[in-house]
């Protein structure tokens, strides 16, 4: 009997701490708990909350109840299996010595070498993730002086494709990383193609706690893909190269596989992307300004026609693109490409923060009310 009455009294403990949390400063909601939180936290006598680890993104600073607004990095790598050297430099990438963004998401392929040993058998080179979080967090930290937040949790991933999501206040966020079918051929991009049209039907999250979360990549308010598309350009090599060097970047986006595709209806429905302004992405000679097949010294060499291969491209409402560039690092045969998002974010009524929390509240009640041990946790999380 005693040990009923303690189990019931934890549910009412966390109901008090709930009630009193429930117009707090918590504002994203995550798939699953962090594997560290606790309930049991001691009350923060700042008035800060105490379940903060519920509530993480990668992020370069705290995100402001207030402001309807956020800033949104996004970046995307194939560094061609190549491990970092300890003195890279990521913040010319990250434009880390600007003004900082309040959310960073960064997608890396080909993190270790496509071999037989990584891909059919699944090993995992950790030695080579652990350097490139390393450099990462370090170039965050360096320019950034509020705390660095880890992401929670990742949603399912399938045939080259991780999706995250989250929810900031009322809005719902999902960023896509994939690395779609290669091939130069003629009728390559109907792969790609395939390879897209599959994420988005097989992708599904979990529900998330509270609420109906949106399941599918595009019942997502703001959803952002990025990635090794692999597209090419509708044009013999010898003419892709040729205009490459005379910087005849229009002329060539006419013939952008990607956009062709888009523009037809075949892929992306609906997707939007950035003006591109900048060279072609792919391929160059490793430590070189140089593209693949164009050295003359070098004879024999598979042809391999420059291509924006490294896109960024978004669908949805409330998203403003201010930036889209690429990076200059010669570490792998790739350039990395970033673009910087103004988000706009549906700030909560107090009336349907409370309406969320009835459930909890009836839950807790129940369990009260019946004397129905609690020794079982769920999900939830405060608003």
């Amino acid at each position: 009997m005693q040990t009923i009455k303690q189990e019931v009294m934890w549910a009412k403990f966390v109901a008090y701490k709930f009630l009193r949390k429930v117009l707090g400063s918590n504002n994203i909601v995550a798939d699953f708990p962090s594997s560290s939180e606790t309930m049991f936290e001691p009350e923060e006598t700042s008035g800060a909350s105490s379940s903060g680890q519920a509530s993480r993104i990668s992020s370069g600073k705290h995100i402001a109840d207030d402001q309807g607004k956020h800033k949104i990095f996004v970046g995307s790598w194939n560094v061609g299996g190549v491990a970092p050297p300890d003195d890279l430099n990521m913040e010319d990438w990250l434009c880390t010595h600007n003004d900082p963004a309040d959310i960073y998401v960064l997608g890396f392929q080909e993190v270790v070498p496509l071999n037989a040993g990584n891909i059919v058998l699944g090993f995992e080179n950790r030695k080579i993730c652990c350097r490139w979080n390393s450099l990462i967090r370090e170039a965050l930290n360096n320019s950034i002086s509020k705390h660095v937040h880890e992401e929670d949790k990742v949603g399912e991933s399938y045939k080259g494709s991780v999706s995250v999501r989250f929810c900031l206040h009322e809005t719902s966020f999902c960023f896509v990383c994939s690395h779609l079918a290669s091939g130069g051929k003629e009728g390559d991009e109907n792969n790609r193609n395939s390879n897209a049209a599959e994420i988005l039907s097989r992708t599904r999250f979990s529900r998330g706690p509270l609420r109906n979360l949106p399941r599918k990549i595009l019942d997502h308010d703001q959803v952002i893909w990025l990635g090794d598309l692999n597209y090419r350009i509708y044009l013999p090599h010898t003419t892709t190269r040729s205009l490459v060097q005379k910087k005849e970047w229009n002329t060539l986006l006419e013939r952008d596989q990607l956009k062709v595709e888009l523009m037809e209806g075949h892929v992306f429905q609906g997707w939007r992307e950035g003006m591109i302004e900048f060279a072609p992405t792919y391929k160059y000679y490793q430590n070189s300004q140089v593209y693949y097949g164009c050295d003359k010294k070098r004879k024999g060499e598979k042809k391999r026609a420059p291509a924006w291969c490294d896109r960024i491209i978004w669908f949805g409402e409330g998203l403003k693109q201010k930036e889209y560039s690429r990076g200059e690092s010669r570490l792998s045969d790739h350039r990395p490409v970033r673009a910087i998002f103004v988000s706009e974010i549906e700030a909560p009524s107090n009336s349907r923060r409370l309406g969320r929390f009835n459930c909890l509240k009836d839950h807790l009640e129940e369990c009260f009310n019946e004397k129905v041990p609690c020794n079982v946790r769920t999900s939830f999380y405060s608003e």
